[in-house]
């Protein structure tokens, strides 16, 4: 590995002189000096020992970003967000993964405090995390950042959708395309998003004088949505037997596997019955048919998160001091809803 002895040795400057210009701590050398020391370093393939800086500026340069499941594409695209900012700022994320499995917060959290991570993002929607990701957080004693959970108690930041507006706007699109026999896939009530996206959804629906068949309102029972899970819920709603010309998801996976579950039953998506998701993932502008969803600008909530972080460490705050950032999603629409077959057909 090549070090500042090479350099100096290679320009015939002293250690302390390269040291300066590699630290920018040369103010008074000549910008002669500064150039030739850079150009030495950089034709020798020169690399700054971090550790070493680090050990004596007491600064890593390293975020934790906790995140509850990295394969879920919510979390892909919020982790893609926070690495963006960060990486412009110079700070290097530590991811750690908490697979769904609250048994595995404690280690994560220890491992991340032992490389003294300057501050902290953590992904944390489900509900099961509770009190003890709320006093794990505090113990960081860093900046920090929830997304995705609103944050009633602790010093420490948040970033949240506000889900109730998005489901109130896809409620009302479907009902002014004449839908009036809705079906709702609720989420997982381990997730914190559950419970306001389907109060977004019944509020609306109180308001345009829309009732639903508790038949046709169904939940995800397992900790996390998946497309296996969708496809079961949106096979019972089927086997109810009760008609339905339009399903709201509670995301975009659950989503697909509805339109799946459809398409087994021989109804198409939009002719037979309109389909909206949640998220805007990867991929919905390219379903088939291209899915109508609540974007929430996911890649925006890791870089708000990854700026709340990036502001208090630049201008030196405590941690004790918080901001919190509502993000207002906004209805994207595709092919994958049409009037409804009753309204269309009055219109003939």
């Amino acid at each position: 590995m090549v070090t500042i002895r090479d350099i100096a040795k290679a320009t015939g400057l002293s250690l302390a002189t390269v040291s300066m210009v590699l630290n920018h701590a040369g103010r008074r050398i000549p910008a002669s000096t500064q150039r030739l020391v850079e150009r030495t370093a950089r034709d020798l393939g020169y690399s700054p020992n971090l550790q070493a800086r680090s050990l004596r500026n007491r600064r890593t340069q390293s975020i934790g970003v906790l995140v509850f499941d990295i394969t879920d594409p919510y979390c892909t695209l919020i982790v893609r967000g926070i690495e963006n900012s960060l990486y412009e700022a110079g700070y290097m994320p530590v991811l750690t993964d908490l697979q769904n499995d609250p048994n595995r917060l404690r280690r994560c959290a220890q491992m991340l405090i032992e490389r003294r991570v300057e501050g902290l993002i953590a992904i944390a929607n489900p509900v099961h995390l509770g009190t003890d990701f709320s006093t794990m957080i505090q113990q960081f004693k860093v900046p920090a950042v929830v997304i995705g959970s609103e944050v009633t108690e602790g010093a420490f930041s948040s970033v949240v959708v506000d889900n109730m507006a998005g489901t109130s706007a896809a409620m009302k699109y479907l009902a002014e395309l004449g839908h009036r026999q809705i079906a709702v896939i609720k989420g997982p009530r381990a997730m914190v998003d559950s419970n306001p996206r389907w109060e977004g959804i019944r509020d609306c629906a109180r308001n345009l004088g829309i009732q639903f068949n508790p038949a046709l309102v169904l939940e995800i029972k397992r900790k996390n949505s998946s497309y296996e899970e969708g496809f079961r819920v949106a096979e019972s709603l089927l086997r109810s037997g009760k008609p339905f010309t339009g399903l709201l998801a509670f995301d975009d996976l659950t989503a697909f596997a509805a339109i799946g579950a459809l398409s087994n039953s021989g109804i198409r998506v939009p002719e037979g019955c309109s389909v909206i998701g949640f998220d805007d993932i990867p991929g919905a502008a390219y379903y088939n048919p291209p899915l109508t969803t609540v974007d929430q600008h996911l890649e925006t909530q890791g870089v708000l998160a990854a700026g709340v972080i990036k502001q208090m460490l630049a201008a030196n705050l405590p941690s004790s001091e918080s901001t919190h950032e509502r993000v207002t999603p906004h209805l994207i629409v595709r092919k994958s809803t049409a009037s409804a077959p009753l309204a269309r057909t009055k219109a003939k």
